[in-house]
C-alpha cells in the first residue's frame, strides 16, 4: 500500500521552549542537511512572535532577512509559526500585526508555509488572515490547539470557518498530549463532516502515545504529520521524527537515509536531553489525565527546589483551576496550601520563651558530627527541633518535630505516628483527612499564613514568605520568644543551585522582621545569612 504522507519537522519550534529557540548556526546547518537526506518535506524553522519580552534567540522572530542568512538545502520548504494571540487585539483580528509579521509576499521570503497556532474560541477571529495569507501566495494551516477539550460541533464548526477562509490545512493538536488512538479516530470523523479538505497532526507525548497516535491519525486519512528530533519539543515532547519514518519506510519506495539524523541524535540531541530532560513521565501522564498545560510540568521540573510531594501538590491544585493556559501566577499560587485565614491552637511562647533552641536539619554531613552535635545536647540543654523526620541524631535527644507540607505529611504519616515525640504542624489547616488521622498523635498546632510581605508572628500562628518548613519553624520559635536558636544540619546545597538563594533571601527577610533572635550554625554552612560557630569549640 503506497500513501502520501507530508512530514514537517518542527524541532527548533517546538524544541526551542527548552533554549529559548537560541540556536547556534553551525546546529542548524547539520540539522537541516540531516533533514533532507532523510527526505523530509517540510522544517518548521521557528515562530514569528510579535512580543519581544526578555531574550529569545532568532528562531522566535525567524524574520525574512534573517532566513536569508540561512543556506536551506534543495528539496526542503520551510515553514513558520505564528501564535493567533499575537493577531487580536481587543478581540479584533489586528490587521496591522498580521503586517508586521507577514510583510513580503510569498516569492520574496523562503517560507513556503505559514501555520497559526489558535483555540478554538481564536480561530473565528483570526480566520480571515488566512485570505489575506493566501492572496501573498503563502500556503496556509490553522493550528487547533487543544482539541481533547472540543465536541463534535466544534469540529464540524472549525471545518466550516477554514472552508469560508480558504485555509489549505486544518492541523488537530493534541496539546496536553491526553488522546488515545480511538479519539483519533473520532476526531477525524468529526471534522470530515464539513472538511474536504488536507488534516494534519501533532502530537505530544504525554501519556506515550505521540507515535502510535500519529499512525493512527494516518490510517485515518491524516496527510498532514508532524515530529521533533528525538522528540525535542515543549513538556514531554512530541513524535520522534526518527521512529516516525522507520515507521513509514515501509509504504515508501525507497527507505529514508538516517544514518546523519542518528549521528546528531547520538551527539547533539543527547547533549540537550541530558540537559532539558524532556520526554514522558508519570507528572507528564497525570497533567494529561487532568487537562494540564504541560509547560506547568516543564517548569517545575526544571527547578530542583520540588519534591516528589510538591509536585504531586500542585498537580492537586492545578486540577482544580482552569490549567489549559499557562499562567506563572498561577503556578505561584499552586505552591501554597495555605492560602486561606491562618488559624492555630498552640502558642509556642509556653515552651520556648527565653529558652535555647537548636533546628536539625536534614544535611549529610550532620553524621560527621553526630557525636559532637549529641554532646551539646546533653551539656547545654537547648530545646531541640528537628525538621520533617530527620534521624542523623539519637532519637531521644529530640523533643518535638516540626512540619508543615501536607504531602509530604501524608507520605511519611506511618513514620510520624510511629515517632514519641510531639509534632508540630498547623493541624486546623491541613485536609480533613490528614488531619483525622493525626489525631491520635499529640500534636501542637501553630497556625500558617502565607504573605509576600515577609514574616509576621503572633500568638498561635505565624505569617511567611513561603511554605518551607525552615520558614515555619523560624516563625515558630520567634512567636515563641527563644533567646537564640542554633542550627545543625543546614549545609546547604551545591554551588548553583537555586534553593541556596532561596533560603539566603528567606533568612534575610527574617532578619529584617526579628533581629534580636540571633541564628547560628554550628556545622558547616554555605548560608551567607547565618551566623557559623564550630561545634567544636563552643
Amino acid at each position: 500500500m503506497k500513501i502520501n504522507i507530508t512530514n514537517i519537522d518542527c524541532t527548533l519550534r517546538d524544541g526551542g521552549y527548552y533554549n529559548d529557540w537560541d540556536f547556534s548556526f553551525e546546529f542548524v546547518r547539520k540539522y537541516l542537511l540531516a533533514l533532507s537526506v532523510a527526505q523530509i518535506d517540510y522544517v518548521e524553522l521557528g515562530f514569528r512572535f510579535l512580543n519581544n519580552k526578555g531574550f529569545k534567540g532568532a528562531y522566535a522572530f525567524c524574520k525574512d532577512d534573517f532566513l536569508n542568512k540561512l543556506d536551506i538545502p534543495t528539496g526542503i520548504n520551510i515553514a513558520i509559526m505564528i501564535n493567533a494571540d499575537d493577531l487580536i487585539s481587543d478581540n479584533r483580528l489586528n490587521w496591522e500585526a498580521l503586517e508586521i509579521l507577514v510583510p513580503l509576499e510569498s516569492g520574496k521570503s523562503k517560507v513556503n508555509l505559514l501555520r497559526i497556532a489558535s483555540t478554538f474560541d481564536d480561530f473565528e477571529i483570526i480566520a480571515p488572515a488566512f485570505k489575506i495569507l493566501k492572496q501573498k501566495g503563502y500556503k496556509t494551516a490553522v493550528n487547533i490547539m487543544q482539541i481533547s477539550k472540543l465536541s463534535h460541533n466544534k469540529f464540524k464548526k472549525i471545518g466550516i470557518i477554514a472552508t469560508d477562509n480558504d485555509v489549505d490545512i486544518i492541523y488537530l493538536a493534541d496539546s496536553f498530549g491526553s488522546l488515545v488512538p480511538d479519539d483519533i479516530v473520532d476526531i477525524v470523523r468529526f471534522l470530515k463532516e464539513s472538511w474536504d479538505g488536507q488534516i494534519g497532526f501533532h502530537a505530544h507525548d504525554n501519556k506515550g502515545f505521540a507515535l502510535i497516535n500519529t499512525l493512527k491519525a494516518i490510517e485515518s486519512g491524516i496527510a498532514w504529520v508532524d515530529s521533533t528530533i528525538n522528540g525535542m519539543g515543549r513538556g514531554a515532547g512530541n513524535t520522534k521524527t526518527d521512529e516516525l519514518l522507520l515507521s513509514l519506510d515501509k509504504y515508501k519506495k525507497d527507505k529514508s537515509n538516517l544514518i546523519p539524523l542518528l549521528k546528531m541524535i547520538n551527539n547533539d540531541f543527547k547533549q540537550f536531553k541530558e540537559k532539558y530532560l524532556w520526554g514522558t513521565n508519570c507528572y507528564y501522564f497525570m497533567a494529561a489525565e487532568c487537562s494540564i498545560h504541560p509547560t506547568y510540568i516543564q517548569t517545575i521540573l526544571s527547578d530542583d527546589r520540588f519534591k516528589e510531594e510538591d509536585i504531586l501538590s500542585v498537580i492537586n491544585y492545578l486540577e482544580s483551576e482552569d490549567s489549559t493556559k499557562f499562567s506563572s501566577h498561577q503556578l505561584e499560587s499552586s505552591k501554597n496550601f495555605y492560602s486561606g485565614e491562618p488559624i492555630g491552637t498552640f502558642s509556642p511562647i509556653t515552651i520556648l520563651k527565653n529558652k535555647e533552641v537548636l533546628i536539625i536539619g536534614s544535611s549529610k554531613n550532620l553524621k560527621s558530627h553526630r557525636e559532637a552535635v549529641e554532646d551539646f545536647i546533653r551539656k547545654q540543654k537547648p530545646i531541640v527541633i528537628a525538621l520533617n523526620t530527620c534521624s542523623q541524631i539519637d532519637d531521644s535527644l529530640i523533643d518535638f518535630r516540626i512540619a508543615c507540607n501536607p504531602m509530604r505529611l501524608m507520605a511519611d504519616l506511618d513514620i510520624y505516628l510511629s515517632l514519641d515525640q510531639p509534632l508540630i504542624t498547623p493541624l486546623s489547616m491541613l485536609p480533613k483527612p490528614l488531619f483525622n488521622k493525626l489525631r491520635s498523635k499529640k500534636v501542637l498546632d501553630y497556625g500558617i499564613g502565607i504573605s509576600k510581605d515577609g514574616f509576621d508572628f503572633h500568638d498561635s500562628y505565624g505569617m511567611i514568605p513561603n511554605q518551607l518548613v525552615f520558614a515555619y519553624v523560624l516563625s515558630f520559635i520567634a512567636s515563641g520568644k527563644a533567646n537564640k536558636a542554633f542550627l545543625a544540619g543546614f549545609e546547604g546545597y551545591s554551588f548553583g543551585d537555586n534553593r541556596n538563594t532561596e533560603i539566603n533571601e528567606l533568612i534575610d527577610k527574617f532578619k529584617q522582621r526579628e533581629n534580636n533572635l540571633r541564628l547560628i550554625a554550628i556545622t558547616p554552612s554555605q548560608y551567607s545569612g547565618l551566623e557559623t560557630i564550630s561545634i567544636y569549640g563552643i
